[in-house]
C-alpha cells in the first residue's frame, strides 16, 4: 500500500473512533461565476441566461489538479416540457442558487474526501435539458429557447483555461445523474482541451441509463431519447464512430452503446437498483396506471416475489450491458445493490464510518484506488438485492 492509501485507511480510522457528528456543519459554500463571454459563443442556457459554474480553488500538491462535475436534473424532449424547465432553475441561471454546497467528492475536508480535497473543484451547472449536448433553437416568433448545451459546455471549457485547466497535470471528468450522461458524451473531448501530458480520466455516477423496456414492455425510455435527441439537434454531437455503427444513431445517447468507443480512462459508479431507472424506465407512470408498483417503490421490502424478481432482471441486464466493459484494463467500476440514486456528491454516501461498502470498500476509496492506481483490482459489483447491509436507501417519497 503506497502512502495515499495509507492516509486513506488511517483516515477512516480515526472517524470509526471520533463520535458521530452531522456533515452539514461543515459546509462548503461556493459562490456562482457566470461566463460573461457566452453569447459570443452561441452558449444560452433554455431561457438564454448565461451559463455558470462555481469553482473552489485547490491547494498544495493539487493545486494543478482539476475536477470537474456535471450538475445532473433530467431532460427535456418537447417544447411544452423545455418551455416549462426554462422556467425554472433548471433552465435559467437567473433562478438557481447563487451559493453550491459542496460535499462528498467536491468536499475541501481531507477527513472527508481524502483524495480529492485540494483539487481545483467545480460544479458545472445544467440548464439546457440535453446533458450538455445539444445544438439547435426553436423560435416560432412568440417563443424562443435555446437548446444549446454543447455550447455552453464548450464555453465553460474555455472560461477555465486561462484560470489554470489548460496547465492541469491531473484532471477528472465526472457528473451526476443527466451529468453522470454528460461525462459518457463528453470525456475523450475533454482530453482535447488539455496538455498531452496530463492525467486526464472521467467518472460517471449514477448516469449510466439503460435502454430498457418498461413493465408494460414499451420502449420508454427509447422514445424519450429518440424525440430528445431530435429537438435538440443533439445527433451531430454524439461520437462519430458510434453513430456510424448503429441504424438508429440517436441510440449512441445512451451510454451502453457509446461506452465501447471512449479511449479515456473511465469509472462507472451506479447501484444495480438505481432508484430513477427503477421509477422511469422500468416502471414509469404509465405503466403502473393501477399503482400496484406503488409501495414497492417506497419500500423495497414491501415489494412481492414478482416485483423482486423483475427488480432482479434489471440488474441482471445492467451487468449484461457492462460485461464487456468488466474486462478494460484502464476501467473502474462500483455497482452495488443499493435503491440509490446519485452517491458521489453526498458525504454519507461518499466517505464516512456507515457509507456504503462492497468488499469493505467505500466507494471513495474504491475511486481514488483506480484513480491513482494503488490496486489492480478497480472493479467492484455487490451481491444482489437484499445481501448488502451498508446501502443508504434514498427514495424520493420517504423522507
Amino acid at each position: 500500500m503506497n502512502l495515499n492509501g495509507v492516509v486513506v485507511a488511517l483516515v477512516l480510522a480515526l472517524l470509526a473512533c471520533a463520535p458521530r457528528r452531522s456533515y452539514s456543519q461543515q459546509r462548503l459554500a461556493v459562490p456562482m461565476t457566470l461566463v460573461r463571454n457566452a453569447p459570443a459563443l452561441g452558449a444560452f442556457c433554455l431561457d438564454g441566461s448565461l451559463p455558470a459554474y462555481h469553482l473552489h480553488r485547490g491547494f498544495g500538491d493539487g493545486a494543478n489538479n482539476w475536477l470537474l462535475q456535471f450538475e445532473g436534473g433530467g431532460w427535456c424532449n418537447d417544447i411544452a416540457s423545455c418551455a416549462e424547465r426554462a422556467e425554472s432553475r433548471r433552465g435559467s441561471t437567473r433562478l438557481m442558487t447563487k451559493l453550491e454546497i459542496f460535499s462528498g467528492i467536491l468536499s475541501n475536508n481531507p477527513s472527508l474526501n481524502p483524495d480529492f480535497y485540494n483539487w481545483n473543484r467545480v460544479k458545472l451547472r445544467y440548464c439546457d435539458g440535453a446533458s450538455f449536448a445539444g445544438d439547435a433553437t426553436y423560435d416560432n416568433g412568440t417563443s424562443l429557447l435555446y437548446f444549446r448545451g454543447q455550447k455552453i459546455w464548450e464555453a465553460i471549457i474555455l472560461d477555465l483555461l486561462p484560470k489554470g485547466l489548460g496547465h492541469a497535470r491531473k484532471a477528472l471528468l465526472s457528473g451526476c445523474s443527466a451529468g453522470g450522461l454528460a461525462s459518457f458524451l463528453h470525456c475523450d473531448n475533454f482530453t482535447k482541451y488539455l496538455p498531452e501530458n496530463a492525467n486526464v480520466k472521467c467518472l460517471s455516477d449514477a448516469g449510466f441509463f439503460l435502454d430498457e423496456r418498461d413493465i408494460s414492455l414499451n420502449s420508454s425510455m427509447r422514445l424519450f431519447y429518440k424525440k430528445l435527441v431530435s429537438l435538440q439537434g443533439v445527433e451531430k454531437n454524439l461520437d462519430k464512430n458510434c453513430t456510424n455503427s448503429l441504424n438508429l444513431p440517436y441510440l449512441c445517447f445512451f451510454p451502453q452503446y457509446a461506452l465501447k468507443y471512449i479511449t479515456t480512462p473511465f469509472f462507472i459508479l451506479n447501484s444495480a437498483y438505481d432508484v430513477f431507472q427503477f421509477h422511469h424506465i422500468l416502471v414509469p407512470p404509465s405503466a403502473d396506471l393501477n399503482g400496484q408498483w406503488s409501495h414497492c417503490k417506497l419500500n423495497p421490502a414491501a415489494c412481492d416475489v414478482n416485483q423482486i424478481e423483475t427488480l432482479q432482471g434489471f440488474r441482471r441486464d445492467m451487468l449484461l450491458a457492462l460485461r464487456e466493459f468488466t474486462h478494460s484494463r484502464s476501467g473502474g467500476m462500483y455497482i452495488n445493490s443499493c435503491f440509490a440514486h446519485c452517491q458521489s456528491e453526498s458525504q454519507d454516501t461518499w466517505f464516512g464510518v456507515d457509507s456504503p461498502r462492497i468488499h469493505n470498500k467505500t466507494i471513495a476509496e474504491t475511486v481514488g484506488d483506480w484513480h491513482f492506481s494503488r490496486s489492480v483490482k478497480t472493479k467492484e459489483i455487490d451481491c444482489a438485492y437484499p445481501c448488502d447491509s451498508t446501502c443508504h436507501n434514498i427514495i424520493p417519497g420517504q423522507q
